[in-house]
């Protein structure tokens, strides 16, 4: 099995810190969702995505953030399981970045 890894490129939206935090297990049902960057973005052309534990998925509206380095959103009413926070979001330098954060929710 071989695995391709590359060094980030300078200017490339470089997730830097995210709320949930990868592997955390958060007591929900409810999730405040931040994602801080290394770079501005462009909220308007950047997309949150859950993938459910049944492996669905569900997109997440993306809240006003006086902050141009931030993705801010909420998701409400979360069953317990593993999840995954699929970020897509272009960087004002025209490029495109994915990733994902995944998380367990626990009931409360």
């Amino acid at each position: 099995m071989f695995w391709l890894v590359s060094a980030p490129v300078a200017g490339h939206g470089i997730l830097l810190e995210s709320v949930p935090a990868k592997n955390a297990t958060i007591i929900g049902p409810d999730l405040d969702v931040v994602l801080r960057f290394n770079s501005r973005i462009d909220p308007l052309r950047s997309r949150l995505t859950l993938i459910l534990p049944g492996g669905g998925e569900q997109g997440i509206d993306i809240l006003p953030d006086d902050r141009a380095d931030l993705l801010h959103a909420k998701a409400d009413g979360l069953a317990p399981g593993a999840y995954r926070l699929h970020w897509q979001l272009l960087s004002v330098d025209g490029h495109i970045t994915r990733g994902d954060v995944p998380f367990t929710i626990e009931s409360q």
